[in-house]
Formats: structure tokens, sequence, C-alpha cells
């Protein structure tokens, strides 16, 4: 692909930078809203339910790093293969490593590979991974953020064969609001809407929107309560989020665990207990049995909606996420 910049316009050269490719960027990020719309000036994707990254590659030197810049080249061996073997020599990608469950894709399986820094034990997991690429930053030396989305996308198009484990996160144009129908009969998390002119920002950004169809909110883990009956490892996590840099209480949460979990996560929480409570207030509704630990884990949490004391409603555990820092966690409001 040697003539892509002849297809942009006077402008869209001009809008170009050239530079030498950083090490990181920030990712952009989009903001939750209620809103559903169709617009001719927006494209509408899949919103995917896994595990965000980005792709740096220099020539030979390939990284796939998470959104908190943990290198994932061990846990997804076959995609640094696939990625090796097309595409540009230069270039930063965006997109989402994904594990299906049937035709959707599952966070909750997506964890049998999370945290594995063994390449053979990753490749042994029998967990098959995808990676959906849906943005290009950097490509020949020149930074593209400053493009319009469409014409990224159609770069990004053009710069891969896209030949399983890789996939371009196709789109849909202007009928934002039926595609979210069909996306919620489909069992499917939502769909993102992005402003198809948008340049690319590293921050959260109006002009990408979620379409959640069920509710979703990650949660920093801050205690747990011993097991009841026959149960093994915990009874309940004890959930919260920063609010002015102070952890708040948000509830508790029982289920959504299996056994391996149970053992597992309950291993890992005793060797983090701590006897101070890490809530700016100590919730009443702790109970006795509370054990509190450092507040460095990150739950992905399932729920039906917020009750006016600002608690979760029918909370269900979905997974644990390696790819924040607990100290950026925040309750997700729409607006």
């Amino acid at each position: 692909m040697t003539d892509w910049r002849d297809q942009l316009s006077a402008a869209q050269r001009q809008a170009l930078t050239r530079k030498t490719m950083p090490k990181w960027t920030e990712p952009m990020l989009a903001t939750l809203t209620d809103a559903r719309f169709s617009a001719d000036d927006w494209i509408f994707e899949r919103k995917l339910d896994g595990e965000r990254c980005l792709v740096f590659r220099r020539k030979s030197r390939l990284h796939i790093l998470s959104r908190n810049r943990q290198d994932l080249n061990d846990t997804y061996p076959e995609l640094v293969r696939a990625l090796s073997q097309e595409g540009p020599e230069h270039y930063i990608v965006d997109g989402e490593i994904v594990a299906f469950e049937g035709r959707r894709t599952s966070f909750s399986r997506l964890q049998g590979r999370i945290g594995i820094d063994d390449p053979d034990a990753a490749r042994a997991s029998g967990i098959k991974v995808y990676l959906y690429l849906f943005d290009l930053l950097y490509l020949d030396n020149a930074d593209l953020t400053g493009l319009p989305l469409r014409r990224r996308k159609q770069l990004l198009r053009r710069c891969f064969d896209f030949k399983d484990p890789l996939r371009f996160t196709a789109h849909r144009n202007e009928c934002g609001e039926a595609y979210y129908q069909e996306a919620c009969d489909k069992g499917w998390e939502g769909l993102i809407a992005k402003r198809a002119d948008s340049p690319y920002v590293h921050s959260r950004s109006k002009h990408w929107l979620k379409f959640k169809c069920v509710k979703r909110q990650e949660l920093v883990i801050a205690g747990y309560t011993d097991p009841q009956g026959s149960r093994i490892g915990f009874g309940a996590l004890l959930l919260g989020y920063y609010h002015h840099k102070q952890l708040r209480y948000a509830g508790k949460v029982g289920t959504g665990f299996d056994d391996k979990t149970l053992k597992q996560l309950g291993e890992t929480l005793k060797s983090m207990q701590q006897d101070d409570c890490p809530y700016a207030e100590t919730p009443n509704q702790a109970g006795k049995d509370v054990h509190w630990v450092k507040p460095t884990l990150v739950a992905e949490i399932g729920f039906t909606e917020w009750t006016a004391d600002q608690r979760l409603r029918h909370p269900r555990f979905v997974g644990l996420r390696h790819d924040k820092a607990a100290t950026q966690v925040v309750r997700e409001t729409p607006e």
C-alpha cells in the first residue's frame, strides 16, 4: 500500500502529521447515553464484550497493549502471529479481543485467557480468540488521528487481509435505532455510535457514544464476606467506585460465580486482606463477617439499575478486568 496518501483530499493531507511512532497513546473512549437515534453523519458498530487493546508495530517489533499498558503478547500469541504475517510495517491500530459463546462475544469466556502469561498455556486453554480492528491511528510515519473516522476506517480496511483471527469491525450507516433493536434482540451488549467525520482523540468523547442493551459497570472490590453452608471461597464481594478520589460503597454481589472462581478469587482476596476499611465511610450494610482488602481488583458487574441510595440492584459478577486501574473506576451515568 504505497499510494494511500493519493486517496486523500488536499484538506485531509494537510491534517496528516509526520511524527515518530509513540511507544504509547491513550485510547479514545465512548460516553454512555440513554439516547437512541439515527443520523446520516453517524456510523454504528456492534459493541464487543471483550478486552480493548492497541497494537503497535515497528517492522519486526510488535506489541499488543491493554488499556493500562499491559503487554498482552504472551496472553494472545496467535494474534501476534497473525498480525506479524500481514499488514504494513509501521502502524498503530485500535481494537477489541474477544471470545465467543455461540454467536455472542463473551467476556466471561475470555476470562479463561485473561491473565495467562505463558504462550503455551494460552494456546492449550482451548479458548479461541479473535481481534476485531476498528480504527487506524498511525501509518507509515504519519499520525492519522486528525483524519475523519470514515477515512481512517477505509485505510484500515486496505491495510489487512482480515483472515481469522483478525477481523474488520463492520458498521452500518444512519439507521441507529433499528440496528440497536436488532442488537438487543440478538443478545448483544449494545452498539457504539460514532460521528463519521470525527478525529481520534486520546480521551473520553461525546463523538463516540455507547448504546447499551444491558447495564454493566466496572467496580472496585473492597472486601468480601465469609462463605455460608457448603459454599467455598467467599460469600459476597463488597463493591465500590471513586468519587472525588474517595471510594464509595456500591453494594454487594454474591451471584455469577462458579466454584473455580470462588476458590481462586477467594485465595487471592485472602492474600490482599488489610485491617483498615478502604471506603471513605464504612458502610452500615457491610455486616459483621467482612474482610477488607486492598482496593486494587476491578470486577465487571451486571445489574438492573441503581437505587435511590446509590446501590446496585440485582448485581451479578461477570468477571475480573485487568485492563483498567482501580483508581480510574467511577460510576458511569448516561449523559
